[in-house]
């Protein structure tokens, strides 16, 4: 017996579960649904759908008829344990006692064993496991057969770190012999939908398309808000003229008229075919038969389901366009999501990685160009390398990325902070031909190997290393506030032990892509090369600006554009920012700027050597210091009255020059004669 034909005969809408208690009877456009779901050659089901569509009761019959009928292990996940146990005790309770066909797998004896829970139900020759999806413990220790995820919008993107949920659960049926995963939700925000990428993943995407009462042609119903040649439309904001207009006669069909010809519909795929009625089959394009596809998705929304009036629909967009007209796009999110059955697509503020690739120049990496005067760089640690990108900074905080490195190492062990060390200590060549070194580096320390990211911005504070975390509130400064923290240095606790400086991320952020859109080199002007890989634009670009509706209102947040997607480049790129700005290059006058173009670019110096000419062949991890033609201290903040080191001596040993916080500019000048 097919699922169609036995939810038919014994599925029965319980009282608490349901508006009318009934037997089930279902909608034109269920049968077909439900025989793919119970189809043996289709491995998974997707579907983007919108409220009162009645997917929940198709799913609850899927799990009665593979528990009775088949006997077949199954699981079910809800976002949370509360969603389960209330999916438990409303729908499939009520359903084991009011579907009187289960009472020969749900006995009087097993419905009273102590095994039988909220989260377990053991029927005579199967199991059906209940679990909510925000525990990764939730998905180990079980081999079912068929799997069902309700609502998958509404779970985590990565649970505990061990993956997203679908892919836990699709483990969950590995080696089944007719393996089974189903996966149903009513999308959110397009930034943020699992279903929608992943109905897309599917062989074949099937809408519901009824014939024209007029034409007799077959359309699937569209929303186009009154706008178009086509779709649901209304007169004069009168929700009670709603009709469906045909995209091949114009003609204007109502919902009376849609409930007489809806019993001819077709569930009409992408590719060209259609389901059987049955939905045992396919047909080509062709007229051919075909077996179902092994992974099949649907969509499906309000406007079909004789439950929702369409004057109702229309009214309710109408409600929503005026709040939205006032400023307020909650109504007309919740329309979108769960009237619609689509992703609600926020108004974003971000750029594109490709624009980027586009306009970068054909500069060397490593070799800082002629405006670039002082060097910072940003850290990021991870779980097992270090991300580094070094930015140079000139007149009217103009930047150019000078080099962007990744040291694959385990930051558990101290040699490779050691490396790190050796990384910051580098010189790299400028073009007036000097050898130039980093000024200051922020290290990310709110994430991965928060102690030892202490311990080691503690021991090189003279250096002017930066301990930083970004700031939870949104609005504040790029050079935020800052703190001394404890630390444990080698077996000891050292009271005020480093200082952490908070960083204002969202305005760094603000303040990087706005500058992003800058057209003419010149001040504010950020220049990248060519030579960078295609993830470096990729990473900077991974955020974007999203309105979100807090406590306090509607603010913009930055957030990642795909969940999934990495952005430890633009939070090197924000600790690169927070170091230029912790030098107070801002403050720079066009004075101290001259004294540094004296010394990094003097009228002859070197001229003879070739300004594209790299850094010796090294790898970058492990490079020592270049000769100190520029000497220690050379570097210039604008804060201290320390006085200028003296220059190194031509046997001295390579080591990283002292940075001093502030050098006025008599002392530069000084420096530049004694050079």
């Amino acid at each position: 017996m097919s699922l169609p034909e036995w939810a038919e005969k014994y599925f029965y809408l319980s009282a608490e579960s349901s508006y009318v208690e009934s037997q089930w009877v279902a909608f034109p456009y269920q049968p077909a649904m439900l025989a793919v779901m119970a189809s043996d050659a289709v491995r998974e089901v997707t579907c983007a759908k919108s409220a009162r569509v009645g997917w929940t009761k198709m799913m609850l019959a899927c799990i009665c008829y593979n528990a009775q009928h088949r006997r077949r292990n199954q699981a079910i996940w809800n976002p949370t344990d509360s969603d389960s146990d209330e999916f438990c005790k409303v729908d499939l309770e009520t359903a084991l006692r009011d579907v009187l066909v289960m009472s020969d797998v749900w006995t009087p004896d097993l419905a009273k064993n102590r095994a039988n829970t909220l989260r377990t139900k053991l029927f005579r020759g199967s199991t059906l496991h209940l679990r909510g999806g925000k525990a990764a413990k939730n998905y180990r220790r079980l081999s079912v057969d068929v799997a069902y995820i309700d609502e998958l919008d509404g779970f985590d993107h990565d649970i505990e770190r061990e993956g997203a949920p679908d892919k836990l659960v699709a483990k969950r049926v590995e080696g089944a012999t007719w393996p089974k995963l189903i996966v149903g939700s009513t999308p959110k925000t397009a930034l943020d939908s699992q279903i929608e990428p992943r109905l897309q993943a599917m062989d074949v995407i099937y809408e519901f398309a009824v014939p024209c009462p007029h034409c007799d042609e077959l359309h699937a119903l569209t929303w186009t808000a009154n706008k178009g040649p086509h779709g649901l439309r209304w007169v004069n904001d009168d929700p009670a003229t709603a009709a469906h207009q045909c995209p091949h006669c114009a003609a204007m069909m109502t919902q009376a008229e849609f409930l007489q010809v809806w019993v001819r519909g077709l569930w009409i795929g992408d590719d060209g075919s259609h389901l059987a009625k049955d939905g045992s089959h396919r047909v080509l394009a062709d007229g051919t038969a075909a077996r179902l596809p092994s992974r099949v998705g649907f969509r499906i929304w309000t406007a079909y389901s004789p439950m929702t009036d369409w004057s109702s629909i229309v009214r309710d967009y109408l409600d929503a366009a005026a709040k939205a007209a006032r400023g307020d796009n909650s109504l007309l999110k919740s329309f979108t999501n769960l009237t619609l059955g689509q992703v609600w697509e926020e108004v974003v503020e971000k750029t594109e990685a490709n624009d980027l690739v586009a306009r970068a120049e054909a500069y060397p990496l490593r070799v800082v160009p002629l405006g670039a005067l002082i060097l910072t760089a940003g850290i990021d640690v991870q779980d097992n390398r270090f991300e580094i990108v070094v930015w140079g900074w000139g007149r009217g905080e103009e930047s150019w990325v000078v080099d962007y490195t990744v040291l694959h190492v385990d930051p558990a062990i101290d040699e490779s902070w050691v490396k790190l060390d050796s990384y910051l200590s580098t010189r790299f060549r400028h073009a007036g031909g000097q050898w130039i070194g980093i000024d200051a580096a922020a290290i990310d320390t709110g994430g991965h190997h928060t102690h030892q990211a202490y311990k080691f911005a503690a021991k090189r504070h003279a250096r002017r290393v930066f301990a930083c975390k970004g700031h939870n509130v949104a609005g504040k400064p790029i050079v935020a506030s800052s703190n001394m923290v404890d630390i444990n240095m080698d077996g000891r606790i050292e009271k005020r032990g480093v200082r952490l400086w908070m960083i204002g991320t969202d305005t760094a952020k603000d303040l990087l892509f706005s500058r992003l859109k800058v057209t003419q080199h010149g001040p504010g002007y950020p220049h990248l090369s060519k030579n960078l890989p295609q993830e470096f634009f990729e990473q900077l670009t991974s955020e974007a600006r999203v309105p979100m509706r807090t406590a306090r209102g509607v603010v913009n947040r930055w957030q990642k554009v795909r969940p999934s997607a990495r952005n430890e480049v633009l939070d090197c790129t924000v600790g690169a920012m927070f170091a230029a700005y912790r030098l107070d290059i801002h403050r720079y006058t066009s004075a101290m700027w001259s004294r540094l173009e004296a010394v990094l670019c003097p009228p002859i110096a070197d001229m003879f050597t070739p300004t594209d000419e790299a850094l010796p062949p090294s790898a970058p991890d492990t490079r020592e210091s270049e000769p100190a033609e520029r000497a220690e201290g050379a570097s210039v903040d604008a804060g201290t009255d320390a006085p200028p080191a003296a220059p190194a001596a031509a046997a001295a040993p390579r080591v990283p020059a002292p940075v001093l916080r502030r050098a006025v500019p008599k002392k530069v000048a000084r420096r530049a004669i004694a050079w």
